[in-house]
């Protein structure tokens, strides 16, 4: 089983910018999908952003053009780099891994996931 710690959270005012970091146990990032969750104070867990083994990457709507996901194999961590923070985007981060080659956006779909970081935007 891989272990996965999430870094980086923490409070800012509305239009600030955070990055999460999100580090992986092993040499398991290589070849797996990874991908950030959220999870708001009474809703569902979403997928916010996923980077599949080859680098494609996916956003929701909502964060398009705002948050980036990238990953470095050599140091088996992946990124969340938040700017123009939304007080919306306020929620559990969490990241998640799957040794897969296809990423979804279904939490049931991955095996691995982190503890969670709490992300707070203030209006």
């Amino acid at each position: 089983q891989v272990q996965l710690v999430e870094s980086g959270g923490g409070s800012v005012q509305a239009g600030g910018s955070l990055r999460l970091s999100c580090a992986a146990s092993g040499n398991f990032i290589h070849g797996a999908c990874m991908a950030w969750f959220r999870q708001g104070t009474g809703k569902e867990r979403e997928g916010v952003a996923r980077i599949q083994p080859n680098g494609d990457t996916n956003y929701i709507n909502s964060v398009k053009g705002r948050f980036t996901i990238s990953r470095d194999n050599a140091k088996n961590t992946i990124y969340l780099q938040m700017v123009s923070l939304k007080p919306e985007d306020t929620g559990m981060y969490y990241c998640a891994a799957e040794d897969s080659q296809i990423c979804t956006i279904y939490p049931t779909w991955y095996t691995d996931w982190g503890m969670g970081i709490q992300v707070t935007v203030s209006s």
